[in-house]
């Protein structure tokens, strides 16, 4: 959640000509730093698909093209799935967790157990897909209390998509208004604000900062033990009245692996402190991701009304107006997968992904990558191509429809990216984005406010590329 800031730090070092191709010193310039994505896909179009820029005497490769991207990250994933060492994200993770631990035995044991256990909520009596219907009440009543007046949706959005987290996490939903449920989300929020900062640059270069008796990093260490209270004392609760014949959720399904470690008495990673950094990754990687690509797909329905017409048609064919969605009904609702899957492609949610490292030196596409490299995936570039797709900058979503219709599957689009690091909550998170689009559109026609001009589609770049706040209105259908 850190590494924005240290990101911009990099271009703002400029460029070095020491390896690999040449690449200019002084290639950024000011104004350029609030779309590091964009410069870094602009300079791939001067010196090539793989480069290289430098923080001190660090090497950082940045890789532009699917074919790159796949070569490092499938072909020798062994060699670029471990993540570098950045001090906050270090002293507040302590590598632990998923998303920025380092990769090894640990990291696989405690992957390959939180993903099969997510898998169990796509299915089953644990289905988070009722969840996410009944969540949806709620954002339609939320919606509803505007009549057709214009409104801000990003509150609503956000709260909703933290619901169904906090559904798998901790088995329960919360009320909007439940205190506590408003206290944890604007310390997440109060929190990350903080991380991708300006400070957070000279943090990341000094890391003593993080501990000086004043100024932002005093209010970061505050949250981090709140957050850290609240979630232990979660775990506690789930300790308390653990049922091994009914596990709730995550937590639930994490402490009965640790018992079940315990009685076979093998050495084991699997703890109560493993767990709440885990609860902490759920967290900010579902709901940051998840919360923008809905945030986008509204704004994108406004700024393109035939779309968003189409899917409409689609919906009244296939499920109508009496009955809510299932995941049943994607497979006959190509349009409608279509443009979800052309917006996330030009939004691209995590657009330079999380930094990879190069755990021993190798050869990549005949270049010498040295050990310790930071490898970044430069996703955005890959959904731009304009040797992969047509009118890359141009909204199409039948671009993923073949001459009959139905879904083209494009080797190319990796918004949850590749390899051994490849988002854990894929899967669940295509099953929120389908229902809660559906809901959606079922329920209402979406158009910009009136005191609302076109807003930009660039997006504001910080832990996920986010879009500018818009206002919108609904009608209902």
């Amino acid at each position: 959640m850190l590494l924005p800031g240290w990101l911009l730090h990099m271009l703002k070092l400029g460029a070095d000509t020491r390896k690999l191709r040449k690449v200019p010193t002084g290639a950024s310039r000011a104004g350029s730093f609030l779309y590091p994505h964009v410069v870094l896909t602009n300079m791939a179009k001067l010196y090539g698909n793989i480069y290289t820029i430098y923080i001190g005497n660090r090497l950082i490769v940045i890789l532009n093209d699917y074919e790159t991207v796949k070569d490092a990250l499938v072909n020798h994933c062994e060699v670029f799935s471990d993540r570098p060492s950045v001090p906050l994200v270090t002293i507040i993770t302590k590598r632990k967790g998923i998303v920025f631990a380092s990769y090894g035995p640990v990291w696989r044991q405690q992957r390959k157990f939180s993903h099969s256990t997510l898998r169990h909520f796509g299915l089953g009596k644990l289905s988070l897909e009722p969840k996410i219907i009944e969540e949806f009440k709620y954002i339609k009543a939320e919606m509803l209390t505007f009549g057709g007046e214009g409104f801000c949706p990003f509150q609503i959005i956000n709260n909703a998509v933290s619901n169904v987290i906090c559904s798998i996490c901790f088995g329960r939903r919360f009320n909007y208004e439940d205190e506590e449920f408003k206290t944890m989300l604007r310390l997440m929020s109060q929190g990350l604000e903080i991380s991708v900062n300006s400070e957070a640059v000279l943090a990341n270069m000094c890391s003593w900062m993080y501990y000086l008796p004043f100024g932002p990093f005093k209010k970061l260490r505050q949250i981090v033990i709140d957050i850290t209270s609240f979630l232990k004392r979660i775990i506690a609760e789930h300790q308390g009245i653990l049922d091994p014949e009914n596990p709730r959720d995550f937590i639930d399904m994490y402490l009965l692996h640790i018992k079940e470690v315990q009685k076979d008495q093998t050495e084991s990673s699997f703890d109560t402190e493993y767990l709440f950094y885990i609860i902490g990754d759920l967290f900010i990687a579902g709901t940051d991701t998840t919360t923008n690509t809905l945030l986008w797909s509204l704004l994108y329905m406004c700024v393109y009304p035939d779309v968003q017409e189409k899917v409409q048609a689609e919906i009244d064919t296939v499920i109508g107006r009496d009955r809510p969605p299932s995941l049943t009904d994607k497979c006959q609702m190509p349009f409608t997968e279509a443009t979800i899957m052309e917006i996330q492609r030009m939004t691209v949610v995590v657009p330079l992904s999380v930094p990879h490292m190069a755990s021993e030196t190798s050869v990549l596409q005949g270049y010498t990558i040295p050990k310790g490299s930071v490898v970044l995936a430069n996703l955005w570039a890959v959904h731009r191509d304009p040797l992969v797709w047509e009118k890359p900058n141009d909204f199409m979503p039948k671009r993923f429809l073949d001459e009959n219709g139905h879904i083209l599957k494009k080797e190319a689009f990796v918004p949850f990216v590749i390899g051994r690091r490849v988002c854990m909550g894929e899967q669940l998170a295509k099953m929120e984005l389908f229902l809660t689009f559906v809901n959606l559109l079922q329920s209402f026609r979406f158009s910009l406010a009136d005191h609302t001009f076109k807003p930009s589609l660039e997006g504001r770049f910080g832990l996920t590329l986010a879009p500018y706040p818009f206002d919108i209105k609904i009608k209902n259908r």
